[in-house]
């Protein structure tokens, strides 16, 4: 497919461009920043006329798509102001459904957030492991945008029944680069217990979004995508004893399994995470 790819040059968006590419699609990478290079478009998500152009053709570079990925935002919470970061993702999500739905391409995929689960859980989850379930929880401006954005998508999908867009909850982004700092966690698990010690490699991630571009069912669905493991080698069952020990567990509790349900990403998606810190 020919994808465009918003938030190209981030840290996850990079790594998908790549992937994408490794898996035969063409990618058209659009960012706000990033230096000049083949196949880059620079785009500011909050000017929807460009978004539009952007989305319909780019001179030589493409003439219509068939999907979006759209991962341009700011990433979390504190890095701007709550009013700039609640301006700049409604905004630019907005914009990315309407220019898409306008210039007739009807997959969508967007980076939502595992912080709708309730993150930091200074109020703990209802049961563990997460799932998708119950309702949103956001505890920051960040998770706010993200629960009005999916429920931006969940409306919109009414007035275009072929239009399908996928919400994928990332848990916290991982490179390998960033697996020598795991050591650290392992002396102080309290320093991770904010999302139930849990992260996605972004090479999975990448692979989640091909597979919902690939899976696109008409509608509005949201998946919980997380690596297979905990970053810690201590076990979930003392972990929870320890820092959840009021909290319902239901079904299975692996040792080191994930404590992010990705179950119904396995299921609907055929999901299946193949990186892990521990390699």
């Amino acid at each position: 497919m020919r994808i465009a790819l918003t938030g190209a040059n981030g840290k996850l968006g990079s790594v998908v461009e790549r992937e994408l590419r490794a898996r035969g699609h063409d990618v058209v990478a659009l960012d706000i920043v990033g230096p000049r290079r083949d196949g880059f478009t620079r785009l500011d998500l909050t000017d929807y006329g460009a978004v539009v152009d952007a989305l319909s053709a780019i001179d030589e570079r493409h003439h219509g798509l068939d999907g979006v990925v759209h991962l341009g935002a700011v990433p979390a919470p504190g890095l701007e102001t709550d009013i700039a970061t609640f301006q700049n993702n409604m905004l630019a999500t907005f914009h990315v459904v309407q220019a898409a739905r306008r210039a007739g391409i009807r997959r969508i995929v967007t980076a939502s957030s595992e912080t709708l689960l309730g993150l930091p859980f200074e109020t703990p989850p209802p049961y563990v492991p997460v799932d998708e379930e119950y309702d949103s929880r956001p505890e920051s401006v960040y998770s706010l945008t993200k629960h009005l954005e999916e429920e931006l998508a969940r409306k919109v999908v009414r007035w275009d029944p072929e239009l399908s867009i996928t919400a994928l909850r990332f848990s916290n982004v991982m490179v390998p680069d960033d697996y020598p700092r795991f050591a650290a966690f392992q002396s102080d698990p309290a320093s991770r217990r904010w999302n139930l010690w849990g992260y996605i490699d972004a090479r999975d991630a990448a692979q989640a979004i091909d597979l919902a571009l690939e899976h696109a069912a008409p509608g509005f669905d949201r998946f919980i995508i997380a690596a297979a493991d905990t970053v810690l080698e201590r076990d979930n069952a003392s972990l929870l004893d320890e820092f959840f020990p009021g909290v319902e567990r239901r079904g299975e509790i692996g040792e080191r399994t994930t404590l992010l349900s990705i179950d119904r990403a396995r299921r609907v998606l055929g999901y299946a995470p193949r990186h892990s810190w521990r390699d």
